[in-house]
């Protein structure tokens, strides 16, 4: 087995995912606006890291099957590419216009009761039938929020990864393609999760208590400004 290979998979791996915040700024938004819980986060992650992988694999070993060259597998990821930042870019869009007129709706409001007193608040307070339909709706937030983040890293490219199994298909066979993509998948995966973690603790750290209320458009505003900055800066 060819360690120098392994060692670049591993060492492409680490290094794509740190660099793209498109593997873990937008799973932190939708973390925190929906709070998820931490078990649930990196369930999530992993989920859609495993998803991000295979789309490559997938055409990766469909072109060594069908002899295709690299410069045309690398094409077709170039697309796939595209057409990621560009979902990615309409839904923060989208989900931050959501986010605004949610937030529109439980604007604090005063009431004046029939003792003449100003009584202050919002929709966010609650009673037993509300914490049930909340429940209700955090388990289709959940559903809402993964099937776009799961689709958007499954059509992401992994750019490095189509030259890493193409070489070893031609040069050592597909004992050493299937250790290339496991090892990449592996340092992927877990730099994913490892940068979830620490933008997730580092938050945290902040007070952002009266912000609570715009939670959603500011993680669709942090997902519009991840695609955008991947498509126009190239990071």
């Amino acid at each position: 087995m060819n360690l120098a290979l392994l060692s670049t998979a591993a060492s492409l791996g680490i290094i794509h995912t740190a660099i793209g915040v498109d593997h873990y700024i937008p799973f932190v938004a939708m973390s925190k606006s929906n709070q998820w819980s931490y078990p649930k986060t990196m369930l999530i992650v992993f989920i859609c890291g495993v998803g991000h992988i295979m789309g490559s694999v997938i055409l990766g070993l469909v072109g060594i099957w069908f002899g295709s060259q690299v410069t045309i597998l690398a094409n077709i990821e170039d697309k796939r590419g595209d057409i990621a930042t560009w979902l990615l870019i309409s839904f923060g869009a989208i989900y931050m216009l959501w986010g605004i007129r949610k937030a529109i709706q439980n604007k604090p409001h005063r009431h004046i009761t029939d003792s003449g007193e100003e009584v202050w608040h919002s929709h966010h307070a609650k009673n037993h039938d509300m914490e049930a339909a909340e429940n209700h709706a955090e388990q289709s937030g959940v559903a809402r929020s993964f099937w776009p983040l799961f689709i958007l890293l499954v059509l992401g490219p992994c750019e490095p990864l189509i030259p890493l199994l193409i070489y070893p298909a031609a040069e050592t066979g597909m004992m050493a393609v299937a250790a290339t993509a496991i090892v990449f998948a592996i340092c992927t995966i877990a730099t994913m999760l490892l940068c979830t973690t620490i933008v997730l603790k580092g938050i945290s750290m902040i007070s952002i208590k009266n912000l609570e209320r715009y939670a959603h458009s500011l993680a669709g505003f942090a997902v519009l400004v991840c695609g955008l900055a991947i498509r126009f800066l190239g990071i």
